[in-house]
């Protein structure tokens, strides 16, 4: 159901709007959630490839299978939002995922090849109904036109990184201490708790309306109630154009994530093998303290698990700078365009990865250097990422036709999926040198960018407003 506050589209769009309930909900919601998700995936690499505890894999092998199962488990919401959005309705399509993910996390707590699959195949479809779903809710929070949807998904994704920063940190605690095995269950216990809070204080979010189904909540709508003018630049284009637009973008965005999805393999091998962790020994035990209190990680031991918690923790340092930057550039009328701040987005990845090239020259290739070159890599990769992810997401959410707005989400997910598919370029980690690793990512990174800038006029003819 399309709804909207009352007044003219300026007036719906005021300084004056706020956030409601439901958006800190979500929030905490997707925290937890994501909080049992990097857990899992900060360990995957490094646990089929362990010898003892895990299977013995080459990092080739194991790189294989990371680039699979995120591949799966990015498409599987193409499914899970048309059912979302068919059947289910978005409230219990979040329980059947939020349960299947919890059960996925408490079986990879067992060793075995068997349940290990059975494990992934239980997250992949948990995810599938879980993720088109929350991200849907936000968004249906919302006036249309409202000029703080960008704002709302850049706190929504300041919540998944909270969980993300916390999650390798936590499993690198558990894990030094008992093992891959109990922190895998330590994931399912950070589901069940995402679960909890969104039945017990779901009704900030929705409300049922009387076409609702049989089982209660088939049908929802946002929290305001009345009809919206329909005078928005954006009525007036057909839903053709703009579903070609963002099929546009969600092409062009694949190699983002190929990229950025090297943080659980590649980066990840690179943190645990060319490191030196104990160079910079204050980050640690800053990182330590912040989340577990008067807890100290073993430096000797510290595997590249932690390497997971640098993205979310300058995704948190950085959003809301960036919300109040974006602020002040609507308040002088030059806040560019969605496109815009993705195409600068692609260009903040490239450099990452060329400093990472730099890294790798510094160290031989295969010598171990400064945290200092990761962490920098990573800042950029982050701002890079907060003007990619969070706004694709808006972009779906403002663009797609109310009718297929589940599925369009869903098809944001597919390039996360393609994308995730192709980090398998990750087998030539330790076939290519480190530092021209780097370099080609860099460089592919740098030509999606320049695409991007290139189709800034026809993406603007076709979402205006955007």
């Amino acid at each position: 159901m399309t709804v909207s506050a009352p007044g003219s589209d300026k007036e719906r769009s005021s300084s004056k709007e706020s956030h409601p309930k439901g958006l800190y909900v979500l929030f905490a919601t997707e925290m937890w959630e994501r909080f049992g998700f990097y857990s899992m995936l900060a360990m995957l690499t490094l646990y089929l490839q362990n010898p003892v505890q895990g299977f013995g894999w080459t990092a080739a092998r194991a790189t294989s299978a990371y680039s699979t199962y995120l591949g799966f488990v990015f498409a599987s919401p193409l499914v899970g939002g048309w059912l979302a959005d068919r059947f289910t309705g978005y409230p219990l399509a979040i329980t059947l995922g939020g349960l299947l993910l919890s059960a996925g996390y408490f079986l990879l707590a067992f060793p075995s090849l068997v349940i290990l699959y059975a494990a992934l195949t239980c997250l992949v479809i948990g995810n599938g109904f879980f993720k088109p779903s929350v991200s849907t809710m936000v968004g249906n929070l919302y006036i249309e036109g409202s000029l703080i949807k960008d704002s709302a998904y850049n706190i929504f994704y300041m919540g998944i990184n909270i969980g993300a920063f916390v999650a390798p940190i936590v499993a690198e605690i558990v894990m030094q201490r008992y093992g891959f095995h109990p922190a895998f269950a330590v994931a399912g216990a950070g589901m069940l708790i995402s679960l909890l809070i969104f039945w017990s204080l779901k009704r900030h979010v929705l409300v049922q309306t009387k076409q609702g189904s049989a089982k209660g909540e088939g049908v929802v709508e946002p929290i305001a109630k009345t009809k919206p003018a329909g005078d928005g630049a954006m009525d007036v284009i057909p839903d053709s154009r703009k579903i070609l637009a963002l099929v546009m973008i969600f092409l062009i965005v694949i190699v983002f994530w190929m990229v950025f999805f090297q943080n659980g393999s590649t980066l990840t091998y690179w943190a645990n093998n060319n490191t030196d962790w104990t160079a910079a020994p204050v980050v640690l035990y800053l990182a330590f303290f912040l989340t577990l209190g008067t807890v100290k990680p073993d430096l000797g031991n510290v595997s590249g698990v932690i390497s997971n918690a640098i993205n979310p923790f300058w995704i948190i340092v950085l959003t809301f700078p960036l919300v109040a930057f974006w602020r002040w550039l609507s308040s002088k009328g030059k806040e560019p365009s969605t496109p815009a701040k993705m195409a600068t987005g692609m260009l903040l990845t490239a450099l990452a990865f060329y400093l990472m090239s730099l890294a790798g020259i510094s160290g031989g290739d295969n010598g171990k250097v400064s945290p200092w070159w990761l962490i920098g890599a990573y800042a950029l990769i982050s701002l890079g990422e907060l003007m990619l992810s969070p706004m694709g997401l808006s972009l779906v959410s403002k663009v797609a036709p109310a009718r297929i707005r589940g599925v369009m989400m869903g098809g944001w997910f597919v390039s996360l999926a393609i994308g995730s598919k192709l980090t398998a370029i990750g087998v030539y980690w330790d076939v290519w040198k480190h530092s021209g690793f780097f370099l080609v990512l860099a460089t592919l990174a740098l030509m999606i960018a320049g695409i991007l800038l290139a189709l800034q006029k026809p993406l603007k003819r076709a979402m205006p407003g955007a």
